[in-house]
């Protein structure tokens, strides 16, 4: 009898399995189909691929993970919050019991629904950064040989255009384009019909007639098997076996530079990774407040062992060479810029409570928690530079003439005003890392940025005082003029700090990467 109650339990298990999620998720197709389909490997043999247009699928044949989960996650995380990325990530497990197209109605009306679309920024800003993060290096280089590269895919237009044209270069992108409710996504995608109609407008416009055709898809899904059928002359398909072959695109091969990237999420919120950053988040509140308190309150020499031990690190590395006090003036740090912290960590590392510093865009709740005295900067170059003198003149001072922050290891162009009011200047090498929340935005709220930085388990700064170098009249590069000589100053700055951290350096700015990120110059204009 037990022997017979074990098979039915058996035989239900396996129906459960084949019918609701072997059959639904994987997507088998029928065999014969399958094996008249010649391989992606015949396309790594054809020598020339110039005169070619390349029709690939992108989630199918470009990404390396076969879930889209995490990109949906980032996009209600980000732009719509806590609440709706916890309501996606409750809904996961009946997700990967739906078909693959209803799924993916799922997770984009969960994760646009109400989101007005002027402010969706996460498209071009957050996720481009995850998706280079998934390119197989593989396949990549085989669309890197093609004459034209269109890319296909079922993800909303918004999310891929980015990545796909920004970063990548692809001449042609076509997704799925979102249902508006004035001005703002209703969650509901147009059909896939219209999808195919605008690939065939593009045939009859002549985009892809000048050539030679060749299809890209998945052997595991039906994705857009008509449309590959209809227009391409030869196609390839890749296995979900291949891809777990498939290599990393290495930073340095990217066809554009990721320097600048938003959001607050650190990591790839995998369904593993999102259970455990719901999971920390009520005890990180805990531990913040507690930071938070410690770090206000406490003197140094208490403060610093009890912050070490709830999990910052600070690595110091000082140069012998530093300069000696200067009894009418004091010295000027300079440092590169990776979060509003960053004075602080050097007054920590210094044991300096008299340090103060100097900063753009300054919230008034970070203004007013700062345990050192902070000063905000106007932009006007007559008026910052008396007020870094005066500054200078009661003690040390810290400034970042980048002028806003960059996560990715890149330095921005260095203003020269630093040059002209101090001739003790001590460049400062600063890096960071997190493990969950970045601790900067360029679209969200400033004034939380300490407290997400502050949230994760084991934060970590690393502060390394180089050689001094000196400025103003006094310059050693012996320009012919003043003028000359404080931009070869700020440039040599620049360039140490760089070189000490394995940082390139560019000629960036903060109005380049609110443009890229937030839409504006990054000034904030203020109410009369």
């Amino acid at each position: 009898m037990s022997g017979n109650k074990v098979s039915i339990f058996q035989g239900l298990f396996l129906f459960f399995y084949r019918v609701f999620i072997h059959r639904r998720w994987f997507h088998h197709n029928p065999k014969q189909k399958h094996q008249k389909c010649p391989s992606h490997h015949g396309l790594h043999q054809e020598h020339d691929l110039s005169h070619h247009t390349l029709v690939f699928n992108v989630e199918g044949a470009l990404l390396r993970s076969n879930t889209l989960f995490p990109y949906f996650m980032l996009v209600a995380f980000e732009a719509g919050g806590v609440i709706r990325s916890f309501l996606l990530f409750i809904l996961c497990p009946f997700i990967g019991l739906m078909s693959y197209e209803m799924g993916m109605k799922t997770m984009v009306m969960v994760s646009f629904f109400g989101i007005k679309k002027e402010k969706f920024l996460v498209g071009k800003s957050v996720l481009p950064k995850y998706f280079l993060e998934d390119v197989g290096l593989e396949m990549f280089e085989v669309l890197k040989r093609g004459g034209k590269r269109v890319g296909v895919s079922d993800l909303p237009q918004v999310m891929i255009d980015g990545f796909l044209g920004d970063y990548l270069g692809i001449e042609v992108v076509v997704g799925r384009e979102m249902k508006m409710i004035g001005g703002y996504y209703s969650g509901i995608m147009e059909d896939k019909k219209k999808l195919e109609f605008s690939f065939g407008k593009l045939v009859q416009e002549g985009e892809l007639s000048s050539s030679h055709v060749i299809g890209i898809t998945s052997y595991n899904f039906p994705s857009h098997r008509s449309l590959f059928s209809q227009f391409c002359q030869e196609i390839y398909f890749v296995r979900n076996s291949d891809k777990k072959s498939w290599q990393t695109l290495p930073r340095n091969q990217y066809p554009k530079p990721l320097i600048f990237h938003d959001g607050r999420l650190a990591i790839k919120p995998t369904p593993i990774n999102t259970l455990a950053l719901f999971i920390w988040a009520p005890f990180s509140s805990v531990l913040a407040t507690a930071r938070l308190v410690a770090g206000l309150n406490l003197p140094y020499s208490l403060a610093i062992p009890f912050l070490a031990f709830s999990g910052l690190r600070l690595t110091l590395t000082v140069n012998n060479n530093l300069i000696s006090p200067d009894q009418k003036k004091g010295c000027l740090f300079v440092c590169n810029h990776r979060t509003l912290l960053d004075p602080l960590y050097i007054s920590y590392a210094l044991r300096k409570t008299n340090i103060k510093a100097v900063t753009y865009s300054l919230s008034r709740l970070s203004e007013l928690l700062a345990p050192i005295k902070t000063v905000r900067l106007t932009r006007d170059r007559v008026q910052d530079g008396q007020a870094m003198e005066r500054l200078l003149s009661q003690g040390d001072l810290v400034v970042c003439p980048e002028g806003t922050t960059c996560r990715e290891p890149y330095l921005l162009r260095f203003s020269p005003l630093f040059a002209e009011v101090s001739d003790s200047i001590v460049p400062v090498a600063i890096d960071s890392h997190v493990t969950f929340f970045h601790g900067t935005t360029a679209s969200g709220l400033k004034a939380f940025d300490p407290i997400f930085f502050l949230l994760n388990p084991y934060p970590s700064y690393t502060v390394r005082l180089l050689a001094p170098v000196f400025g103003g009249g006094l310059s050693t590069f012996h320009a012919p003029d003043d003028v000359k000589s404080k931009f070869e100053v700020a440039n040599h700055v620049q360039h140490e700090i760089g070189k000490a951290l394995g940082f390139e350096c560019t000629n960036l700015t903060r109005r380049d990467k609110y443009l890229i990120l937030a839409g504006n110059n990054g000034v904030v204009k203020k109410k009369k």
